[in-house]
């Protein structure tokens, strides 16, 4: 039988593997030693554990109170038993019986080693909480253990006792993955099971291209640009919506990068899959128009009431709006969280469309334009400027976005300067800043228009 030295080496290996201090070890020996106790004494044992590390000994002492009757064996004994040791005892007192290591015998070492590698298991679920309860959406890297049932079991880099799998769903089905591969995924999210926490990560969800953009972007690493929104049809196609909170930097420039460099990187861990980078807009007509590139859109109506937007296209645009199988209008309404209504030119006006630019339907929407701009919700307009355009007729944006500078010089009271003002304004509101990392532009990229 090993003795107290050979036992303490024994878990000290296991506490080194473990990465568990010599003070927390030496506090899960004594809990071990404690339920050891307990199987052999007894639930209601008291106990002093001394654990000398510098000298290799572990010194236990049972307490027992003295009794004239004996009701509790583990935490009592007799007087009479008493005085056999040491005729002094009285009823009261507390006898120490100092207890042998090696008297344990082999089950009450096995107890002891079992509750110290529960408390290390108990330790290393705390340690897998703290620290990826906070990292959802971070980008993990490691190596595939093995594939079961669909499921890609992964052996986590810099955590590698943790629990990592990429579910069948959580898979992109155009790629090949083989065991002892690297990998990396985005974690998803934290499963509780009964074995501990499980770490459930992604290459199919829209979070894994988010994750990607911010390794290559160091503009989304600092928070200057943010991708608001993103929609994605895994192997396919993938539309992400991004904002600048300084000005001086444009966010679809930041994230497709010198000569593109920057979105071709994600679209290669994508295998070749399009990225289409759009600006993110508060105004909903505007974000419609940009979520559809890389169609151009004619004309554009919402109603906030139904989440709709009606997007009226050219005859030469349908197609290139609706997209393969309907996916680029498909991933726009995911994009803007809208639903989009596409019209070709010729429906719109077979429906009735011909009738003022931006109105809804016949029979349908409000007569007021629904999601339209008032034109004195428009920063930048002064209030004696819309004050004379609502005089000449014209309320909202929509109901100006088609004028020219000599229509503005025409009503009294707009001078030059406040018409160059007026257009500058649209201009800016209708620019479309659209990146797709399918175009042969500076974005570079993959894949077709459809």
């Amino acid at each position: 039988m090993a003795g107290s030295t050979e036992i303490l080496s024994a878990l000290r290996d296991l506490a080194n593997m473990k990465q568990i201090g010599r003070s927390e070890l030496t506090d899960l020996l004594r809990d071990g030693i404690h339920a050891a106790l307990a199987k052999k004494h007894g639930l209601t044992v008291q106990a002093e554990v001394t654990v000398d590390e510098d000298r290799g000994e572990i010194r236990i002492i049972l307490l027992k109170n003295v009794v004239e009757v004996v009701e509790d064996p583990a935490a009592q004994i007799s007087l009479e038993e008493a005085r056999y040791e040491d005729g002094e005892y009285q009823v009261g007192d507390v006898m120490e019986i100092p207890v042998d290591f090696a008297e344990f015998g082999r089950s009450a070492v096995q107890a002891a080693k079992q509750r110290i590698i529960q408390r290390v298991r108990e330790g290393e679920r705390s340690k897998i909480r703290d620290e990826f309860t906070s990292r959802v959406g971070d980008l993990l890297s490691g190596e595939i253990q093995q594939i079961e049932r669909g499921k890609i079991v992964v052996m986590l880099n810099k955590f590698r006792e943790a629990e990592a799998i990429i579910p069948y769903r959580e898979q992109n089905h155009r790629e090949s993955y083989k065991q002892g591969e690297p990998i990396r995924a985005v974690l998803k999210k934290i499963e509780e099971t009964p074995k501990g926490p499980r770490l459930v990560l992604s290459r199919a969800d829209a979070l894994f291209v988010k994750a990607l953009f911010k390794l290559e972007v160091p503009e989304l690493q600092q928070g200057i640009v943010e991708i608001r929104a993103a929609a994605r049809e895994v192997g396919s196609r993938t539309k992400i919506a991004v904002f600048s909170r300084d000005e001086a930097i444009d966010p679809v420039g930041a994230c497709v990068g010198m000569k593109g460099a920057r979105v071709q990187a994600v679209v290669q861990e994508l295998g070749g899959e399009r990225i289409d980078i759009v600006p993110w807009s508060t105004d909903p007509e505007r974000f419609a128009r940009l979520a559809l590139a890389p169609a151009k859109v004619a004309r554009v109506h919402s109603d906030a009431a139904t989440k709709t937007i009606q997007a009226i296209v050219d005859e030469d645009q349908l197609s290139l709006a609706i997209g393969r199988n309907g996916q680029n209008v498909r991933l726009a309404s995911e994009l803007t969280e809208w639903k989009i209504d596409l019209y070709s030119s010729r429906e719109w006006i077979e429906r009735g469309g011909d009738v003022q630019l931006f109105q809804p339907l016949p029979g349908e929407g409000e007569a007021d334009g629904g999601g339209d701009v008032k034109l004195s919700d428009l920063e930048g307009l002064p209030p004696a400027t819309v004050a004379v355009l609502e005089a000449g007729g014209y309320r909202t944006l929509n109901d100006i976005l088609d004028l020219e500078k000599e229509d503005f010089l025409k009503l009294p009271g707009i001078a030059p300067e406040e018409a160059d003002r007026i257009m500058k304004l649209l201009n800016e509101l209708t620019e479309d800043g659209v990146a797709s990392a399918g175009e042969e532009a500076a974005a570079g990229g993959a894949g077709d228009g459809a």
